[in-house]
């Protein structure tokens, strides 16, 4: 059973069946397409499904093109799971939030196995790359796998593989990323191995799915404290009248013993803000208090809070309130060069800024219009940036570094800019570091 799975994985005759296509599922499906692999490609989102078979990405770096020729030839888009009978591989790629009360919600994850336990069959191998905490494939999915009969190792494979997506990184794609990878059993490891080294230049073997869990938090948490730790070094910075990036860039002369981060309006994302909170909470139940990265965590969390604090500061420093005041904030998505929203200090900062009674708008090339979304509403859509519009507002807020602006024409014409992303080194009498 193992040694046919394999086979039929290393000729490339096994459909691969991806579920969940957003800025995971997406790309991976495209990687196995370009290795020659025929693709299922499911999705609850019937919208997104519609979307993606007229032939319109929502990911930047899948171009039309593509997805036309892949969907002629080697791509199937659905929302009917039964699908995955047709297929060897399984792959989730489906959301791991956090609960209101920060807590892992892994119904995504639950549901979806259920949705799937009447439609595997023997020789199929599953694999998960949702972040999760240590101990979940064993104790969540193999389980849960194992009610439809079949047996994890022998009938059935089961293996976690984390994500590494970087959306907006040029130089690194998903075929290029070394994939961690791990098995339930030994027998699974070397089924997920071939599943991913067909696909994957390097393949990094672990010796248990809890290791690679964990490895993903690392990966994560090691951002999220360090990003907390040069914010923190940011607030004291400009008290003590010092430039931040100035000292950034010095310490990164240093060719040994110290990598550069950089502070900002916040932390977004599916990834920083939420993955850390997964281990703090398996933590618990082993009696330990993760007080170090709870502490990154809420140093993170209070920098939005912080940039309006500037915000007010600079406005009352040229007699204007904030109440009634015009804010454009440039850059809606969580980092540069993508449209994704998700946990964006964007939105933080301007539903603040709006409690205060400003007049809030925002610029984004990557975001024409405000999206729905559960926790934030805001009717607008993408202000153009033209000399005569920025002149017009009291106020920018740079909290998005995106490449498209023309900061030049901001610093040329804007009354205020609050640069929370070292734009501009030089000093500037309508320019504040924030």
């Amino acid at each position: 059973m193992k040694e046919q799975l394999i086979d039929r994985l290393k000729q490339k005759q096994s459909k691969i069946a991806i579920i969940g296509l957003g800025y995971v599922g997406l790309p991976l499906a495209f990687t196995y397409i370009d290795a020659g692999y025929q693709v299922l490609g499911v999705d609850i989102d019937k919208d997104k499904i519609k979307q993606l078979l007229r032939g319109q990405s929502y990911i930047p770096r899948i171009t039309e093109q593509q997805l036309l020729s892949a969907l002629d030839k080697q791509l199937e888009c659905t929302s009917d799971i039964s699908c995955v009978t047709e297929a060897d591989a399984i792959i989730l790629c489906v959301p791991t939030p956090l609960s209101k009360y920060r807590e892992p919600d892994l119904s995504f994850v639950t549901l979806t196995v259920e949705s799937l336990l009447p439609h595997l069959r023997v020789g199929q191998i599953v694999s998960l790359e949702s972040t999760t905490y240590p101990g979940t494939t064993e104790e969540v999915l193999k389980p849960a796998l194992e009610m439809s009969g079949l047996k994890v190792g022998q009938d059935i494979f089961l293996a976690y593989s984390p994500e590494r997506e970087d959306p907006g990184n040029e130089r690194y794609t998903t075929r290029t990323i070394p994939k961690v990878c791990s098995g339930m059993t030994p027998a699974c490891l070397e089924v997920a191995i071939a599943l991913y080294e067909q696909a994957i230049d390097t393949v990094v073997p672990v010796s248990t799915p809890a290791t690679a869990e964990m490895t993903k938090l690392l990966e994560n948490i090691h951002r999220a404290v360090n990003i907390g730790l040069v914010n923190e070094l940011k607030i004291v910075a400009e008290k003590m009248n010092i430039d931040i990036y100035e000292v950034i860039r010095a310490a990164s002369t240093k060719p040994f013993g110290f990598v550069p981060y950089y502070p900002g309006p916040g932390i977004g994302g599916h990834c920083i803000p939420v993955d850390p909170f997964y281990l703090t909470w398996k933590a618990r139940e082993y009696g330990l208090h993760t007080r170090f990265i709870e502490l990154a965590g809420e140093i993170n969390g209070a920098m939005p809070n912080w940039v309006v604090r500037q915000i007010t500061k600079a406005l009352n420093d040229r007699y204007k309130p904030v109440k009634g005041a015009k804010i454009l904030v440039i850059g809606l998505a969580y980092k540069r060069n993508v449209n994704d929203v998700r946990e964006s200090p964007s939105i933080i900062i301007m539903e603040k800024l709006r409690e205060r009674g400003a007049q809030v708008a925002y610029s984004d090339p990557f975001v024409p219009k405000f999206p729905l979304m559960r926790k934030h509403q805001f009717n607008l859509a993408s202000t153009e940036l033209h000399a005569e519009t920025i002149k017009s507002f009291d106020c920018i807020v740079i909290a998005t570094a995106h490449d498209q602006i023309d900061y030049e024409l901001l610093q040329q014409h804007a009354q205020l800019i609050i640069d929370t992303r070292g734009i501009y080194s030089q000093v500037a009498d309508n320019i504040v570091h924030a």
